[in-house]
């Protein structure tokens, strides 16, 4: 089986049925939540991101150039780390898919801000988007940062994991991530991007509480893992 492990705020690990290690968002040591550092990273194959914010993006350069790891993301975001010395690199953008050795990857949407967290990274402003990742039938999407936006329903029916924030302030809030679960359907919905600092602090139980039986919420504690 598959497992997901939280990291808290935006970043997950994840372990394919083949065996491939995959993190997602890596925010890391100035993350307050997080359980583990870079330095406690040694072992990784693909690192994908979903846009250039420090909360989402801090680490990846880091971690790429330790593991010699796959940069998966947008164009911009992937020449600017070409131009800090990564070399293992996959540039993408949203609509776009490709089949990567761990499944396939499709960048979607998201409604947030572009900007690339970085020394000289000012020429660097991208699209946010979030990931779509079909795993021989196992299907995951990270939404990223985004609002809620109609193109949700374009998922519908085809995401059986759901890794939506619920933060508010910066992202969708509880309210907006219930009516993404109705505009997704998916069998399974874990809140992300809530509690890392005080200005997004939410319950994710009280969340779980208003999407009933629209799904199966999952609530993760850092560290936890979930298989599936």
């Amino acid at each position: 089986m598959a497992q997901l492990t939280w990291h808290g705020h935006a970043t997950f690990g994840l372990k394919t049925d083949s065996g491939h290690r995959v993190i997602i968002d890596p925010f890391l040591d100035d993350n307050p939540r997080c359980d583990v550092s870079v330095e406690d990273i040694d072992e990784l194959d693909f690192i994908l991101c979903t846009h250039g914010h420090e909360d989402h993006f801090a680490d990846a350069i880091p971690l790429a150039k330790k593991t010699g790891a796959m940069l998966i993301s947008t164009y911009e975001i992937v020449s600017y780390a070409g131009t800090q010395g990564v070399q293992n690199l996959h540039p993408m953008h949203i609509g776009g898919g490709h089949r990567f050795p761990f499944g396939h990857a499709k960048m979607t949407p998201a409604l947030h801000g572009g900007q690339v967290a970085g020394e000289g990274a000012g020429p660097y402003t991208t699209m946010p988007g979030g990931f779509l990742l079909d795993m021989d039938g196992k299907r995951l999407y990270h939404a990223g940062d985004t609002a809620l936006i109609v193109d949700m329903q374009l998922l519908r029916g085809r995401v059986d994991v759901a890794l939506l924030p619920i933060g508010d302030n910066f992202t969708m809030g509880p309210e907006d991530a219930v009516r993404a679960v109705e505009f997704i359907e998916p069998g399974v919905v874990i809140p992300m991007h809530y509690g890392t600092w005080e200005v997004i602090d939410q319950d994710p139980h009280a969340f779980a509480d208003a999407v009933g039986d629209r799904a199966r919420t999952v609530v993760l504690e850092p560290g936890a893992t979930w298989e599936f």
